[in-house]
């Protein structure tokens, strides 16, 4: 009789958390927790459980649950101790696990802690279960299962779980959203609070600071976007996740995606110079003959470079010619005006660049930006000057039509 009570309790326990597994799996893939966390999970709060209820205090007990069977089994673990680890000495009933932390703190090193019946086991009854048993060791001593829990039992279970899967969840998040810094990723615009946009990424939420925001863009609620994964922070509430709109970097990783050759290496974009919003320019490089940087970067009919302009919203976007030798590269990067002349002083990393009269409102550029971005871009600073060109006499002669012909 009591063979079948005991088999009635381990079919209804195990029945029962068999649904509550269950369940947890189903959460644990909706979060993208590992296995192994869902099963310490279901572990820690069914001893927490069942040390409520049919425990004591000061003891550890281990559950050991079966996925397969959906049950659990019990363990009461102690350390293996003697009088060299231990001070064996009467404790009454009334003194606390607390008193005896407290003790050991004031005392030292120089007194051993207690020896307390409910943690520990001599070696020589240690012994009587594992005959090589050694001090040090551990010995777990299976408890009697049950399957009836009361509603404090319970409630300790659930907030063991919620606390686990929380800590779980947010370290998934975490790591994730960590591997992913330094990329651009598409999101959609959940809510604006003030001037901080907030940009569900799927798994969590990423915040566009005023900071990090193109000015003059209007982001709409439910909009999609691309936003670069600026800064992965771990904190409390989940991932703290900074976005940004105005990287310079963000421009590299657009082209990445429309770019193939990108992608792949095989045109390397060098330097980038940019104000986000306004213009862009990027210096490009080939590491492979008869490849066109700038023409990959184009792309048939403007099509790739026109993507990357409509994902920054319009902003202009200038492609230029990545030269190792400065007075070509700052030639370059002055575009779309013509560089007539460069002179460097290259201790002071500073160039004097030449350029036709006409053209010089051209080469500095609305507010001075042009050759702003184009200081930024190779690192030199910049002055402009504008200088009256004579054409050569044949070509003056062919434009006023007395060339030979």
């Amino acid at each position: 009789m009591a063979k079948k009570k005991v088999q009635d309790q381990q079919d209804s326990q195990s029945g029962r958390l068999g649904e509550f597994g269950s369940a947890i799996m189903q959460i644990a893939q909706e979060k993208g927790i590992s296995k192994e966390m869902v099963i310490e999970t279901i572990e820690a709060a069914l001893s927490a459980a069942y040390k409520k209820d049919y425990g004591k205090r000061g003891q550890r007990i281990r559950a050991e649950f079966s996925e397969v069977l959906g049950g659990a089994k019990f363990f009461l673990v102690k350390d293996v101790v003697d009088e060299t680890t231990r001070e064996f000495a009467e404790v009454s009933d009334d003194e606390t696990e607390t008193e005896n932390v407290e003790e050991e703190i004031v005392e030292g090193e120089e007194k051993l802690p207690r020896f307390n019946p409910e943690r520990d086991i001599t070696l020589e009854d240690a012994k009587k279960i594992k005959k090589k048993a050694v001090v040090g060791d551990v010995i777990e001593l299976e408890l009697e299962p049950h399957s009836d829990y009361g509603r404090v039992a319970a409630q300790t279970a659930k907030q063991v779980i919620i606390q686990r899967i929380r800590e779980a969840e947010r370290d998934s998040m975490f790591a994730e959203y960590k591997e992913k810094e330094g990329e651009v990723v598409s999101g959609t615009v959940q809510r604006i609070e003030g001037h901080n946009v907030y940009i569900d990424l799927g798994k969590s939420i990423g915040v566009l600071f005023p900071s990090e925001q193109v000015q003059g863009e209007n982001l709409r609620m439910g909009q999609r976007v691309k936003v670069y994964l600026y800064k992965v922070e771990s904190d409390p509430k989940g991932p703290g996740i900074t976005l940004s709109r105005t990287h310079p970097e963000m421009v590299r990783k657009l082209f990445e995606l429309e770019v193939p050759e990108i992608f792949t290496g095989t045109v390397q974009i060098k330097a980038i110079a940019r104000e986000a919003g306004a213009r862009s320019k990027i210096a490009v490089a080939s590491s492979e003959d008869g490849i066109d940087p700038i023409g990959s970067c184009v792309g048939q009919k403007g099509t790739r470079v026109q993507a990357v302009i409509d994902e920054l919203g319009g902003e202009k976007i200038d492609i230029i010619l990545w030269n190792e030798k400065p007075e070509k590269f700052i030639a370059a990067a002055i575009s779309p005006a013509k560089v007539v002349d460069v002179k460097l002083d290259a201790e002071r990393k500073e160039a004097k660049v030449t350029v036709p009269e006409d053209q010089l409102s051209l080469a500095i550029g609305k507010q001075g930006q042009n050759v702003r971005l184009a200081a930024k871009l190779v690192g030199w600073k910049i002055d402009v000057l504008g200088a009256k060109v004579v054409a050569p006499v044949e070509e003056a002669a062919t434009e006023s039509g007395e060339a030979e012909e």
